[in-house]
């Protein structure tokens, strides 16, 4: 296997080109790296990208959902409440950031202009679903997912929340939607994904060809293709429906651990590995990986979103979120 290995320079923001391994062809344009510290103790975990170019991301150690204005790095915070514990946010089609919120056992909305926070709380008989993350179908249903092993959906609308148990006990964490409308979730404990009816919300379970692989999150590309990330394997798979195939890929690097995985607008697919310490971007076509490596230890990179042009994670263990802006080739 070829090596080729470029110092990057990401706190200056000078372009770079990453390590690239699998082959030595020619390298795409190059990218761009940028840290956006926050305080400590805010706790960082997932982040989404909002239509007015803003970044809203989760403070899971302080209860807060924070909103970075990347023009000039300031960032404000907004309480969610007593013993909030975010974990994931997304973008509704309202505008408004919807939020997995944990310490509360509710999803919580935050209104984008007054910062007013509306919970929805799980029924009583689910104590403590550990809430994960959650999506949006073409509907404008919410679905999300709780690792005490369970999953459900919310009605912004109505109001009306239906919880359902997991197949297979306790695991569910990352979830999405396809561009058929298709809902899936991956499974880390279960170590498995599975497609949600979203009539009767029944799941169907998905088994990898990987076994004990820790399906961790999932994302789905323009052709309704899943990609898993593989906290236990190291692997990146990828699941088509439509034919029932699997394709897996194992990330460079010794021992690799895969947490994140996000598909971006050219279906280029990003991962976060925590044994690298790094951002990892894989391409299909070409198979081969681009390493990304923070410039500091313990980035613990725990989610990914984008948008055209753009990738953005959060750096858990720095306490400062990381955009890989990338220029399209000719």
């Amino acid at each position: 296997m070829n090596r080729r290995q470029f110092l990057i320079s990401a706190a200056t923001g000078i372009v770079a080109t990453p390590a690239l391994f699998r082959g030595a062809g020619a390298q795409e344009s190059p990218f761009r790296v940028k840290y956006f510290p926050v305080d400590a103790g805010i706790g960082l975990h997932d982040v989404t990208p909002a239509r007015d170019g803003t970044i809203w991301f989760t403070g899971q150690g302080n209860g807060t959902l924070g909103r970075l204005d990347p023009r000039d790095g300031s960032f404000k915070l907004v309480g969610l409440g007593k013993g909030a514990a975010p974990h994931g946010v997304t973008i509704g089609p309202d505008g408004a950031p919807w939020i997995t919120e944990g310490g509360q056992n509710a999803i919580a909305r935050v209104d984008p202009a007054d910062h007013r926070v509306t919970l929805f709380r799980l029924p009583e008989k689910v104590a403590y679903a550990n809430l994960n993350t959650g999506v949006f179908d073409r509907g404008g249903i919410y679905w999300f997912t709780g690792q005490s092993g369970y999953y459900g959906r919310l009605d912004p609308k109505s109001g009306a929340m239906n919880v359902f148990d997991a197949p297979r006990g306790v695991g569910p964490y990352g979830i999405t939607v396809t561009p058929k409308g298709e809902v899936w979730y991956a499974s880390l404990a279960g170590n498995h994904i599975a497609k949600l009816d979203p009539t009767t919300g029944q799941a169907t379970v998905v088994e990898p060809p990987t076994p004990k692989q820790g399906a961790r999150r999932i994302w789905s590309d323009s052709r309704s293709r899943l990609w898993v990330s593989e906290w236990n394997s190291g692997n990146v798979s990828m699941h088509d429906p439509a034919e029932g195939s699997w394709k897996a890929w194992k990330l460079p690097g010794a021992a690799p651990h895969a947490y994140a995985v996000y598909v971006d607008d050219r279906d280029k697919i990003w991962l976060t590995d925590f044994s690298a310490n790094a951002i990892v971007r894989f391409d299909p076509v070409s198979e081969e990986f681009n390493v990304f490596a923070s410039d500091r230890a313990g980035a613990n990179v725990r989610q990914l979103d984008g948008r055209a042009g753009e990738v953005w994670g959060a750096e858990s263990g720095n306490a400062r979120l990381v955009v890989i802006r990338t220029v399209a080739p000719t």
